[in-house]
């Protein structure tokens, strides 16, 4: 039996890396194709690239690894079973479940691999990757300008554009930005903005200077010209790279983002604790109301019976009205603020569970590449691809879909993030009984062995 489980696996393992190249080459040119005009025009070195690049392959071969062990087990139980050995095996009183199990050793062994770069490398990756993406957008400001948007990337001034042609900049208005004795506002009809070596040079037609004395507001100057030049020393032309401690969600181990949960379930308790107090505080009662809703209803029900209170002076009744209407107040923003913690917390705990849902993924697609090879009796590349891109497709949508939904409040992340599995565990159950009882325990007129029997 050991012979059998090393001669499986290593049956696996060139088409898994075969697979792996395939897809991060295809992932990784679509990358490139879409940001390569981040570089250009940034006068940056070679290694800048290589290295901005390089930290980008890490959510790729994390996304790519997943779908390379399908391919990779349809493949292998797709020549075995084309080639008769996993009809020669089970003659031999191998069981299909002694055959697969070298498949979930496989499976399991990657699925480890990639927790651990899921929850240590990937995330310092992103984050080095997202830090050096802005600093390499603020290298050189001339290709940020966007008409309608302030640009606050010119050192000592802010500047804003009503239209752009070209290179030619419309309607330009510049405003001092540094603390100086003068306030200087520049506006002009068009103008013109370049970098030479570590200068930026603004060139300006046709419009005025306005300089206003801070001190004497008195003291005021008005210059008119038809052409003027501005040069600007800039040394953060180079490439300055910046260290931040803040990391976002998919930055963070799991460590981090457990610290980031329980700092906002502590925010919400604190929020319902005072809720509870205020609540008791103005109705007397020892209710802490769980939603908006709850709490309406109760305070309304109160305004009600206050009414026909008997007892109750008017001086004092409205008194009370007022109470109630500033605690309807305070409720809504506290049952907002709870909502946004919720969201907050949830965004967390998607992404805590994603970095485990994704690894255990590996093991059910390995299973159900082994079932998928046996059933369609195919082991060619093309085949396992275009089989293993729809299922992973589907894969990706339940993802997505339960990630949004979880990110929203409207599901609970665990099972936003593990429906997907759920779905691949029942697949996997279905392909394995009919591997083993050799029929389908459910019956589908579709056959797939007969589909790809005709196209070929």
């Amino acid at each position: 039996m050991r012979l059998l489980s090393k001669y499986v696996m290593r049956q696996l393992f060139p088409p898994f890396i075969f697979s792996l190249l395939v897809i991060v080459f295809i992932l990784f040119t679509n990358f490139f194709l879409r940001a390569i005009d981040r570089f250009l025009g940034k006068g940056l070195n070679i290694f800048t690239i290589f290295e901005y690049l390089f930290l980008n392959l890490a959510w790729i071969v994390a996304l790519a690894v997943p779908m390379a062990v399908l391919i990779a087990a349809l493949m292998t139980f797709g020549r075995m079973s084309e080639e008769n050995e996993i009809t020669a095996m089970r003659t031999s009183g191998i069981s299909y479940l002694k055959i697969i199990r070298p498949v979930l050793f496989f499976g399991t062994i990657v699925a480890i691999i990639l927790i651990y770069f899921n929850n240590y490398i990937l995330p310092d990756m992103n984050f080095r990757a997202r830090l050096l993406s802005g600093d390499i957008y603020r290298k050189r400001p001339d290709m940020n300008i966007d008409p309608g948007h302030f640009i606050d990337d010119i050192p000592d001034y802010s500047m804003i554009i009503r239209g752009k042609e070209g290179n030619l900049m419309k309607d330009v208005r510049i405003f001092s930005k540094s603390p100086v004795e003068a306030q200087t506002s520049i506006y002009s009809e068009s103008g013109t903005l370049h970098t030479d070596e570590n200068l930026i040079v603004l060139t300006l037609f046709n419009g005025e200077i306005h300089e206003l004395d801070l001190d004497d507001f008195g003291n005021y100057r008005r210059i008119a010209f038809e052409k003027h030049i501005i040069n600007i020393p800039a040394d953060d032309l180079v490439l300055m790279r910046r260290d931040s401690a803040s990391r976002r969600d998919r930055e963070m181990t799991i460590p981090m983002m457990l610290t980031k949960y329980k700092s906002y379930e502590q925010r919400i308790d604190r929020l319902r604790h005072r809720i509870g107090s205020s609540f008791k505080k103005t109705t007397g009662d020892s209710i802490s109301p769980q939603s908006l809703t709850i709490a309406n209803a109760e305070l309304e029900t109160f305004k009600e019976n206050l009414k026909v209170d008997s007892i109750i002076t008017k001086k004092d009744r409205t008194v009370k009205n007022r109470q109630l209407n500033r605690l309807q107040r305070q409720l809504k923003n506290e049952f907002n603020l709870i909502n946004s913690y919720s969201r907050s917390k949830n965004k967390y705990s998607v992404e805590i569970h994603k970095k485990i849902t994704l690894p255990v993924a590996c093991i059910l697609f390995a299973v159900v590449g082994g079932g998928l090879g046996v059933l369609v009796r195919k082991g060619g590349f093309a085949v396992a691809t275009s089989l293993s891109f729809g299922f992973f497709l589907i894969y990706y949508i339940f993802l997505i879909g339960g990630e949004e939904l979880a990110d929203r409040n409207i599901i609970s992340p665990f099972l936003g993030m593990w429906s997907p599995n759920i779905f691949l565990a029942v697949v996997a159950g279905y392909l394995t009984l009919h591997t083993v009882r050799e029929r389908a325990p459910i019956q589908f007129n579709f056959s797939i062995r007969k589909y790809f029997k005709k196209e070929s």
